[in-house]
């Protein structure tokens, strides 16, 4: 696989975390640009919350300054986890037992094996930084997670398939490259509907829990302002923001 045109690639052996690397050098980038750590000493995920990150894992932040509003730059997770599911297709040949779970997840034979952190740098009209963290050779116990949460697992364990990080960086970079040209071409649409085609839970009774309360209802669709839409005891109803539990 080819490297995308336009973008770069920085390699680093050690680095707090992809996404605090993208905060320091974004001011001083031209274009889009992947940092890949092969060793992260404070790798974080959603929420503040630690992420496990052993060597030979996969830690990687695409840091860009997209032109459009806040609401439409936030659908790139969207965007970046569809990349994510074309290349766990291309490395591994098969599709089979691959599903993207919202908002920001990618599950492997029902456990979650990739996870996908954005957050903005220098507020509205600046960067944004797409965190992406895979476990390709271990996962973390499961006591390691919150409770209810999607066991993680490895790609490794699951498939057989040993992919190291720069062949993950190679496949992931030029898929996403592929999404992102999508994306600004055509809009949402068909990244919704492309993304609802591997949804994982879809038509099934799931619980969103947001501040304060758990809502549960059946999941009919992600919508055009890529809420998570719920029918409910007391209607249908629009989460932009949620841990969703099965």
């Amino acid at each position: 696989m080819a490297w995308p045109e336009g973008y770069g690639k920085r390699v680093l052996a050690e680095v707090d975390s992809t996404n605090a690397e993208a905060t320091r050098i974004a001011a001083d980038l031209s274009g889009p640009e992947w940092i890949l750590g092969l060793t992260q000493t404070a790798a974080r995920g959603r929420r503040g919350r630690a992420w496990v990150n052993p060597l030979g894992n996969f830690a990687a932040t695409l840091v860009m300054r997209p032109s459009e509003t806040p609401d439409v730059v936030a659908l790139r997770s969207f965007v970046a986890a569809l990349a994510l599911y074309d290349a766990f297709e291309r490395l591994t040949g098969t599709s089979a037992g691959l599903a993207l779970k919202w908002p920001n997840d990618v599950l492997l034979n029902g456990g979650k094996v990739a996870g996908i952190l954005l957050e903005g740098i220098g507020g509205p009209g600046g960067h944004l930084a797409i965190g992406i963290g895979i476990n390709l050779i271990a996962a973390p116990e499961a006591n390691q997670v919150e409770a209810r949460a999607v066991a993680p697992v490895s790609l490794l364990a699951e498939t057989g398939k040993r992919v190291s990080p720069e062949q993950m960086l190679e496949a992931l970079a030029s898929a996403y490259a592929e999404r992102e040209a999508s994306f600004v071409t055509y809009g949402f649409a068909p990244i919704r509907q492309a993304w609802m085609e591997r949804a994982a839970r879809l038509g099934e009774v799931v619980t969103a829990r947001l501040p304060g309360r758990d809502v549960t209802g059946t999941f009919e669709e992600v919508d055009a302002k890529g809420n998570l839409v719920l029918m409910t005891a007391k209607g249908r109803e629009e989460i932009a923001a949620a841990d969703v539990f099965f």
